[in-house]
């Protein structure tokens, strides 16, 4: 991604990070549990490159965009997916360097923190908890089990919707995150976007975000000064 002047100067009263691919490096055992879902339904296994197409929008929207299924057909691949990530592919990921230093001094410096992912809720909590990133945040916000909220749009909004009710201050929030749908679902809060660079998304999904940032360091200078 090419990193436009960094001129963010503000001071944000809230601040919403994505899951997959801003906090933890996770795609080894999601696109190894995709692979096993489309090999037990008798599908093609794309290449691992197109696998990664599939990390971070809502799974069931991925089934149908990247691979042709019909509502029913994604559900039941959603289902096998689910049972394999949780017993398998949970775990198989790691915290992005530099991303628990960065939590802790957003921490002590008194910013409240949330997250938003379409990742599962539960298993969200799961995986922050299994990775000791739990404490840091006041609201871990995902997607519903029945994928009614799964849209980034619909999870920000629910993440906004609970930090109101905690008294957090919104005025000035935004999101960090990696692709194209952290850009799109906050905007249509009015919230603005700083992309990373080391997530997966390609470098025209960072259109319409306020800064790309390539490094944890970089990214601790445009959240806290």
């Amino acid at each position: 991604m090419n990193n436009p002047t960094l001129t963010v100067t503000r001071t944000w009263t809230c601040i919403l990070f994505d899951l997959d691919g801003t906090l933890t490096d996770s795609a080894p055992g999601i696109t190894k549990s995709i692979a096993v879902t489309l090999e037990a339904m008798g599908l093609p296994v794309p290449t691992p490159a197109e696998l990664v197409e599939y990390v971070g929008p809502p799974l069931l929207d991925s089934f149908r965009e990247f691979a042709n299924m019909d509502e029913a057909t994604a559900r039941e691949a959603l289902t096998i997916y689910r049972a394999n990530y949780h017993d398998e592919g949970a775990f198989d990921s790691a915290v992005f360097p530099g991303i628990k230093g960065l939590l802790q001094r957003l921490k002590e410096s008194g910013v409240p923190l949330a997250v938003a992912t379409s990742k599962p809720e539960k298993q969200a909590k799961r995986i922050l908890d299994y990775f000791e990133l739990s404490e840091y945040f006041d609201v871990i916000c995902g997607a519903s089990d029945d994928e009614s909220r799964s849209a980034k749009v619909d999870v920000v909004a629910e993440a906004l919707r609970r930090l109101g009710e905690l008294g957090v201050d919104l005025t000035h929030t935004v999101m960090v995150g990696d692709r194209s749908h952290d850009v799109e679902g906050a905007g249509e809060h009015g919230l603005p976007t700083i992309i990373v660079e080391w997530g997966y998304g390609s470098p025209a999904e960072a259109a319409g975000a306020i800064a790309v940032v390539h490094s944890t360091d970089q990214l601790s200078a445009l959240l806290l000064g």
